[in-house]
């Protein structure tokens, strides 16, 4: 990871458009899609001096400004060399490829590293409603609220998303599934273009669709195939003690009607009203669709998780009848045929992971490829999108990739996704 703490520090009076700046604050407690970026306009400029910094650390190298600020110039000059000073050797193409290979690695591990840390802060933003629901309800709607603010803050940009598979879930399963669906449900609706208040009522929704479960037993709060027709009502009460929780919280309609219905069908087979898609809410029909998806690939119990390939291709086969047509299709192109998290083989026979998917180039995500002459921790991440020639030959479970690339690639026992943006070079990924 590359060390910042020699960045130069320069008062917030003197930013200027152009400047690359880095943000020593937590990934919530700004408006910007990254905590390192370009300042491009005279509105971040104003955002930034509202922060209450008085200081934030840059680098010289990576901005575009015409002339440089005085507090760096010293610094700036001590980096140019002496036209005098003899020329060094010309390094070989062989010493060229592996500094490009360290640089292109080091900046995908920082890529990954802020995601998983954002992820973490986003995690611990969900317990502390969860922990505030029975003593302090009306807080605990605060705090969703705010924890869908910030993410909304990073995810509302112009410009392509991708989805990325995270190395580790954060915290416990119910943590991680309350994240995966708000994540993957707000990324829905930013496709179909919800606005800021249907996008704030989406996320808040998904966020506490199962904070009903608090209100009963532990061991009903995940469906199971051998559950009796008692546990069963029992597990589906979850629905109306949630929406019970929601109303002390005082959540708004639109909210409380995602909790209510998350668990209706389309064609009126759900519960526990067996309303049908013309009577459910737009975002109580996002969230049936993504938490079905999310519980397919990532069960109570482990050795019945389908990959995220299969979970798809099940829902399209088996249950168009249960979603609305439309948005599923909307979210099997956002997914990619090979969402993140499915293991494939490459049409050069290769074993690969498919890390991150950019939903407008679903066909072409990038993986990471088991190659016997690479170590596993140097593996780089392909783009298949700059890869005219490979591609995605067929997905696989896990258990059928040869042994060798089942222990490279290390497929994830529980799938957790996070978003970023899309990089437009290897100078910004780093952030």
């Amino acid at each position: 990871m590359q060390d910042r703490t020699s960045d130069p520090l320069i008062d917030v009076s003197q930013l200027a458009v152009g400047m690359f700046i880095h943000l020593d604050l937590g990934w919530m407690s700004h408006p910007f899609p990254l905590s390192s970026f370009k300042i491009a306009s005279s509105d971040q400029l104003l955002i930034l001096r509202r922060l209450g910094l008085t200081q934030v650390r840059w680098s010289p190298a990576k901005s575009d400004l015409p002339e440089q600020p005085e507090v760096v110039a010293p610094a700036v000059a001590a980096t140019v060399p002496d036209a005098a000073a003899p020329a060094t050797n010309e390094p070989t193409p062989d010493e060229l490829a592996r500094e490009a290979h360290r640089r292109a690695l080091a900046a995908q591990r920082e890529a990954l590293r802020l995601c998983e840390a954002q992820y973490g802060e986003a995690s611990d933003g969900f317990r502390i409603v969860m922990d505030l629901v029975r003593n302090d309800p009306h807080q605990a709607r605060a705090q969703a609220e705010r924890l869908t603010a910030a993410l909304l803050d990073k995810m509302l940009v112009e410009g392509d998303l991708n989805m990325r598979l995270l190395n580790e879930a954060a915290g416990d399963r119910s943590t991680a599934h309350a994240l995966n669906v708000c994540i993957i449900a707000l990324l829905l609706g930013r496709a179909f273009g919800l606005g800021r208040d249907e996008m704030m009522d989406l996320g808040v929704g998904s966020l506490l669709h199962d904070v009903g479960k608090l209100e009963i037993a532990a061991r009903l709060r995940h469906r199971d195939e051998s559950f009796t027709s008692a546990e069963t009502q029992a597990y589906q009460q979850h629905v109306a003690k949630g929406v019970a929780i929601a109303q002390t919280m005082g959540l708004a309609p639109a909210p409380l009607l995602i909790i209510a219905q998350h668990h209706e069908h389309a064609d009126g087979s759900g519960f526990p009203q067996r309303i049908n898609m013309d009577r459910m809410s737009t975002g109580a029909r996002i969230v049936a669709l993504v938490n079905r998806f999310d519980g397919l690939c990532n069960p109570l119990i482990s050795s019945k998780a389908m990959t995220p390939h299969e979970a798809l291709s099940l829902m399209f086969a088996q249950g168009r009848n249960r979603f609305d047509a439309t948005m599923l299709n909307a979210f099997i192109r956002m997914m990619g045929v090979y969402p993140p998290g499915s293991t494939v083989q490459l049409t050069d026979d290769r074993y690969a992971l498919v890390v991150s998917v950019n939903s407008a180039r679903p066909l072409k995500p990038r993986v990471m490829v088991h190659d016997p002459k690479v170590a596993k921790e140097e593996a780089l991440v392909l783009n298949l999108e700059e890869m005219p020639d490979l591609g995605i030959r067929r997905s696989l479970k896990p258990q059928f990739l040869p042994r060798a690339s089942l222990d490279y690639l290390s497929p994830r026992a529980r799938i957790a996704y996070f978003f970023d943006a899309v990089s437009t070079g290897p100078g910004e990924l780093a952030a």
